[in-house]
């Protein structure tokens, strides 16, 4: 995989890319970062055009302001495949990257070839998480550190505690690298983002959902509600949020028979 920059509104986006063929782009959550889309590169750039970016405050790529909203992130994906010069692309996003990736598909639908949203949804926040996220917001300013290892640690049950602490660990250094601004903008962004549960019942376009039964930021059956009497495709698994680090194997397996179906 080589990392790679480009400029976008003065400021570095970064990503990484490896393989040639049709165009998976992997979008990752909050607090994550490209990393966390590793196995997944490695998995299928023999196959595609892989490509992990870093979206707006985390990993390696700066900050545009003091609010990302998912469509300014939005814009950085597109900044960025249009460097590449990719006329389609299929987006897989984890969390608030599915927020991103449908964000995507509502202002370049003619760029989705396909969508994959892991552990995400649809629709905007609700009034109890939007008072969460502020919350959040307020924790951040005063111990990001704090809030970092509370809110990773909150990501797993206790049998995924006990099964991947070393996963878990790795997940919370690359959190710690997420600069406070970076989180802050996030947030809010999340927070203002509109309901776009349209997109799963008009898109022209293949979407598949992959959703953790116990997930603890995803309600399960809430999710399920949003794709009924779509032709959305569902996959459950029995982990929680963390899908790419509680069931890597068949996360990796459900992916490669829907990137088949193109």
């Amino acid at each position: 995989m080589i990392t790679k920059q480009i400029i976008h509104k003065n400021t570095t986006l970064s990503f990484k890319e490896s393989g040639k063929g049709n165009a998976l782009v992997f979008l990752h959550g909050f607090l994550e970062n490209s990393s966390m889309w590793d196995a997944c590169m490695n998995y299928f750039e023999s196959k595609y055009r892989v490509i992990a970016i870093d979206l707006l405050g985390h990993g390696e790529t700066g900050c545009t302001g003091y609010v990302h909203n998912m469509e300014d992130m939005a814009d950085a994906v597109y900044a960025i495949i249009s460097e590449l010069k990719l006329r389609k692309v299929t987006l897989i996003g984890h969390s608030m990257g599915g927020y991103v990736a449908l964000a995507f598909a509502e202002l370049y639908p003619d760029s989705v070839r396909s969508l994959a949203l892991v552990a995400s949804t649809s629709r905007a926040d609700s009034e109890e998480r939007q008072i969460n996220r502020d919350r959040a917001m307020e924790l951040v300013k005063k111990n990001s550190s704090i809030f970092v290892t509370m809110s990773i640690s909150n990501l797993f049950g206790e049998a995924a505690q006990k099964q991947f602490p070393k996963a878990i660990e790795l997940a919370k250094s690359e959190a710690l690298k997420t600069s406070k601004q970076g989180m802050i903008a996030a947030l809010e962004g999340m927070k203002i983002r509109p309901d776009r549960e349209v997109i799963f019942h008009f898109a022209p376009y293949p979407i598949l959902l992959i959703l953790g039964k116990n997930d603890t930021v995803i309600p399960y059956e809430e999710a399920l509600d949003q794709i009924e009497g779509s032709p959305v495709q569902l996959v459950s698994t029995s982990g929680g949020h963390m899908v790419h680090i509680e069931n890597e194997t068949e996360l990796l397996d459900v992916l490669g028979k829907f990137f088949k179906l193109k």
